[in-house]
C-alpha cells in the first residue's frame, strides 16, 4: 500500500505540512504527543520529510519501509516496525465496530468513521501509536531513537493515512479486506445470536423510526465537508470593464484565482492569506506560483516593470520559505555566538567528509560551491550559486549538516 506521489504537498504556496484528514492529523499528533520518541529528532525528520528525501514508501502489517537521501550518495533504508494486535486484541476491536451499526454499515461501504478510534481505544489498545509502538530502523550510523531518516518516514505516514485511513488496520496487522469479513461475520453472528455474536444486544445501536430519521430535528451543526482537492476558477467576467479602468478584465481574472487559490490553501492549513505583505513580497510570493509557467511568469516580470532575473531569485526564496526566506536573502550579514557557529561547523564539517574546506565568516559557511546561513530565529539556511548570485535553495532546517 503505497500513498499517492506528491501527496500533501502545498508547492509553492506554503510551508509543507502533515495531516489533511482527521486520520493524517491523529497520526501526526499522537507521533509527537504520545509515542515518547526522541523530541530532539523529530524536527529533523520533519525538515527531511519537507524536503522530499523519502523515496518508495511502502505500508505494510507491522511496518512502514522507505528509502531516505541522506549525505551519502547511497539513500538509506529504513524500516518502521509498527505493534500488530494479538488475536484477542483484534476480538476486541471487531466487536467494538461491530456493536455500533453506524460504524459497521460506514466500514462496509468503505468509510471509516473518526469515532472508531475512541471505541477502539475503549477496548484497551489504540489504533495510533503509543509508547513502545513504533520500532524504528536505519542502515545509517546514528543510533538515535529514531534518528532524522527513520523521523522523516514516520510523518509521512500521514500521507499513507490521508489517502487511506484503513491503512492504520494493516499496520495494526489487519487489511481491510478481512477486516471488513471479520466484521460483517460479527454483525450476522450477532443477528442470529450465534458464537460469533460478539457484543451484547444491549450494546447494539437501537437505531430510530424512518419518519423520525427524515424529520428536521434542530441539533449541532453538522461539520463542513473537508475542501476540494484543487481549488475551483471563478466564472468568467460576463462583460469587458468600461473604458478608461485601471484594470482589464484578464488582470482582474488572475486576482480572482490567486485569491481562490490562497482561500483554498488556508482551508487545507497550509498558507495564510498574505494581506499584510507589501508589495515587493506579495510579488515574490505570486511569482512564485508561476515559475514553471513561463508566459504567466513573462507576463508578471513586465507587468510589474522588475528584472526578471531577481524576480526568479526573490520567487526560489519565497518557494522554499515564505516570508521568512526573502528576510534571508535580503539579511545583512551578523554576528551568532561564537559557540553557535563553532558547532555549526564541526556539523558540516562531518557531513562532508575532510575533502571539502570549510570557510566561517559571522553568520555563514561556506562549503564548497553551497552557503549555509544562520538566521535570527535559530534555523539554517542553503543557499547555491546562480548567474553570480546566491540564491535559496532548499527549505530552512534546525541543523545545518541537514542541508549538505
Amino acid at each position: 500500500m503505497t500513498p499517492p506521489q506528491g501527496a500533501g504537498r502545498p508547492g509553492a504556496r506554503g510551508v509543507r505540512r502533515f495531516g489533511h484528514t482527521w486520520w493524517g492529523r491523529a497520526w501526526i499528533e499522537a507521533l509527537e504527543t504520545r509515542a515518547q520518541l526522541d523530541p530532539n529528532r523529530l524536527p529533523r525528520g520533519r525538515t527531511y520529510a519537507r524536503q522530499e528525501r523519502v523515496r518508495a514508501l511502502a505500508v505494510r502489517a507491522g511496518e512502514v519501509t522507505a528509502f531516505v537521501e541522506g549525505s551519502r550518495s547511497v539513500p538509506y533504508r529504513v524500516r518502521l516496525g509498527v505493534r500488530r494486535f494479538t488475536d484477542e486484541e483484534w476480538d476486541g476491536v471487531i466487536d467494538a465496530i461491530a456493536a455500533r451499526a453506524g460504524h459497521a454499515a460506514a466500514l462496509l461501504d468503505g468509510e471509516l468513521d473518526p469515532a472508531v478510534a475512541a471505541d477502539v481505544r475503549g477496548t484497551g489498545v489504540d489504533l495510533l501509536p503509543g509508547p513502545g509502538d513504533l520500532d524504528p530502523r536505519c542502515s545509517c550510523p546514528d543510533d538515535a531513537d529514531p534518528c532524522k531518516h527513520a523521523a522523516a518516514v514516520a510523518y509521512l505516514v500521514a500521507d499513507a493515512l490521508d489517502a487511506d485511513p484503513f491503512a492504520l488496520f494493516a499496520l495494526r496487522g489487519r487489511e481491510r479486506d478481512r477486516l471488513v469479513a471479520d466484521v460483517r461475520a460479527r454483525r450476522r453472528g450477532a443477528a442470529r445470536g450465534g458464537p460469533d455474536a460478539g457484543a451484547a444486544p444491549d450494546d447494539a445501536d437501537p437505531g430510530v423510526p424512518a419518519r423520525q430519521a427524515w424529520a428536521a430535528v434542530p441539533g449541532p451543526r453538522p461539520s463542513l465537508p473537508p475542501p476540494p482537492e484543487v481549488p475551483g476558477r471563478p466564472a468568467p467576467w460576463p462583460s469587458d470593464p468600461p473604458p478608461g479602468a485601471p484594470f482589464t478584465g484578464a488582470g482582474l481574472d488572475v486576482l480572482a484565482v490567486d485569491a481562490a487559490e490562497r482561500a483554498w490553501a488556508q482551508l487545507r492549513g497550509e498558507g495564510r492569506s498574505g494581506l499584510g505583505l507589501d508589495g515587493r513580497a506579495d510579488l515574490a510570493r505570486r511569482a512564485a506560483t508561476v515559475l514553471d509557467d513561463v508566459p504567466r511568469f513573462s507576463a508578471l516580470v513586465r507587468a510589474a516593470r522588475v528584472s526578471a532575473a531577481d524576480l526568479e531569485r526573490r520567487a526560489r526564496a519565497w518557494h522554499h520559505g515564505g516570508a521568512a526566506g526573502l528576510a534571508v536573502l535580503d539579511q545583512p550579514g551578523w554576528r551568532p555566538p561564537v559557540a553557535t557557529m563553532a558547532e555549526g561547523r564541526r556539523l558540516v564539517a562531518d557531513a562532508v567528509g575532510p575533502g571539502v574546506t570549510l570557510f566561517v565568516r559571522d553568520d555563514r559557511i561556506l562549503a564548497g560551491r553551497i552557503l549555509l546561513r544562520y538566521a535570527p530565529d535559530g534555523r539554517w539556511w542553503r543557499m547555491e550559486k546562480h548567474r553570480g548570485r546566491w540564491e535559496v535553495a532548499a527549505p530552512p532546517a534546525e541543523a545545518p549538516d541537514d542541508l549538505v
